[in-house]
């Protein structure tokens, strides 16, 4: 865990729960997109890609065959999957998603920005969908992941919501992921992971994962 320690900017006196949470997940997430667009697109500039540079320098990790972003991407995978159990189709999709959307580098910046929106709206909007059964005890795993699952099937397919700003944010959220190309699966597994890493820090004592 050192190196996390180190890679987040973690104090020594923080308690080892917040080590690997929900903060360090969407870090990882957007390491791995910049890393993913480098070697695309053979990108250089580490200074345009800010979560990629923390990532390479504070874990030393080499440049691969004289390109940006190859090396990174592996090793930022490797982590995903051993921290937080992502699977190789999770990763396929963002290599699919960024290889069909960032043709050139000026298409970068707004594919990021995309994905950003598209995350803050698909969180704030499943947390207020899923809000009574989000209080499930972390135990109860197959159970939240069919929940997720319910609630993000409905979030692209349901038409008759009733409050208009759950209405405004469901068609956000699909014109967003319109763009970016993602699964209903690919959106449930993120939603599932976010939820259950949520649901961590707020109970410490849950190991869990």
């Amino acid at each position: 865990m050192n190196f996390l320690t180190k890679l987040f900017g973690r104090k020594a006196q923080e308690t080892e729960a917040r080590i690997g949470g929900m903060e360090d997940f969407m870090t990882l997430i957007r390491v791995y997109f910049q890393a993913a667009i480098a070697a695309d697109l053979g990108i250089s500039n580490l200074a345009a890609l800010p979560d990629l540079r923390v990532f390479k320098t504070t874990l030393k990790v080499p440049t691969q065959g004289g390109k940006l972003g190859v090396a990174e991407k592996s090793r930022c995978k490797r982590i995903l999957k051993d921290m937080y159990q992502m699977d190789d189709l999770f990763f396929k999709e963002i290599d699919q998603s960024i290889r069909r959307r960032c043709k050139k580098i000026q298409d970068v910046q707004t594919y990021l920005l995309q994905f950003q929106a598209f995350v803050q709206d698909v969180m704030m909007l499943t947390g207020n969908l899923m809000k009574v059964k989000l209080r499930l005890p972390s135990f109860f795993k197959k159970a939240l992941y069919a929940m997720t699952e319910k609630t993000v099937h409905e979030i692209f397919t349901k038409n008759d919501y009733t409050d208009a700003g759950v209405i405004k944010t469901v068609l956000s959220v699909r014109e967003y992921n319109k763009r970016l190309g993602f699964s209903e699966k690919w959106v449930t597994d993120f939603v599932y992971r976010v939820v259950m890493l949520a649901k961590k820090e707020k109970n410490p004592q849950n190991t869990d994962k």
